[in-house]
């Protein structure tokens, strides 16, 4: 008797030790609960892809990040649960290893560090040969001083916008800005006149001149102007960095500050600029990065907004 009488206090700091080592345990399952893995979709991460970044999150919680040395700007999804980030990787972008860093903060204090490796891999482009007319290979000094104001316009443009809300412009998913063929042309190396290499950042759609040129998504007009080697060029900026361009319009049918809705009409499409033929060359930017447009097109936002 004496000798369980001393075994009993074995037991109760047996008991307390389990305790413990539960109340931890509970305590690392709600954290857990609190922040899951980060998830990138498309989950094959090619140079010039677009991603869509989710993180599951408690309501009370913040999330923010960096990537490929630009700022990731988080937003809540539709139904509560999760966070949400459009990104994506340029086109010219270095295939290898990159940093995706993600940090998830409580109100009440506490952080939790969410970053991981994200292999970069190369998307296969093709190579073309344009010929142009010479005064858009060999610009002469007028040429020059246009294309200078034109690199100011763009920079004020893509600069100072919406894109620093804390919320995006867009919703649902993306649309093609005109109802005609696309072409496999993003990301082509291509030489002008045999001598001017350059790659190719957008997308072009075989769209006769006269074509209506709509809004992909809804966002704020930010340049519509002729400029020089863009001809008639529209830029709407769908909040948060992302920008789609229409370029080589034949008329222009919006103002800049403008607010757009999806499929609202933008102009015409034409051939002015430097090109070889009437067509739509449609770009997305995203923090100065170029993404292929087909992937974005493809991109389920749904769930986001």
């Amino acid at each position: 008797m004496l000798k369980m009488m001393r075994f009993f206090p074995f037991l109760r700091s047996i008991r307390g030790l389990l305790s413990l080592v539960c109340l931890f345990a509970l305590a690392l399952g709600a954290a857990r609960g609190q922040f899951s893995a980060v998830t990138l979709t498309p989950a094959l991460v090619v140079a010039g892809s677009p991603e869509l970044i989710r993180v599951e999150a408690s309501g009370d919680a913040s999330v923010d990040g960096e990537w490929l040395g630009r700022k990731l700007e988080f937003f809540r999804g539709h139904d509560g649960r999760a966070w949400f980030a459009l990104a994506g990787v340029d086109v010219e972008a270095p295939v290898g290893p990159s940093t995706l860093r993600i940090s998830a903060r409580l109100r009440g204090g506490g952080v939790r560090e969410l970053s991981q490796t994200v292999q970069i891999h190369a998307a296969h482009y093709k190579t073309g040969a344009l010929t142009v007319a010479p005064k858009f290979v060999s610009p002469g000094p007028e040429e020059l001083k246009q294309i200078e104001a034109d690199q100011q316009l763009k920079k004020k443009a893509f600069g100072v916008s919406a894109s620093s809300s804390l919320e995006p412009l867009w919703s649902a998913n993306f649309q093609a800005p005109v109802a005609a063929e696309p072409t496999d042309s993003f990301g082509t190396r291509r030489t002008f006149n045999g001598k001017l290499a350059s790659v190719h950042k957008g997308m072009d759609f075989r769209a006769a001149a006269g074509t209506p040129v709509r809004a992909g998504n809804s966002g704020v007009v930010v340049l519509a102007r002729p400029l020089y080697y863009e001809g008639g060029c529209v830029a709407v900026d769908h909040g948060l960095g992302l920008f789609t361009i229409s370029m080589h319009m034949s008329k222009i049918s919006v103002q800049e500050g403008q607010k757009v809705a999806t499929g609202e009409l933008l102009g015409l499409s034409g051939a002015t600029g430097r090109v070889t033929g009437p067509h739509l060359h449609w770009a997305v930017r995203w923090q100065g990065a170029y993404l292929d447009p087909a992937k974005l097109l493809r991109l389920d936002l749904s769930g986001a907004r």
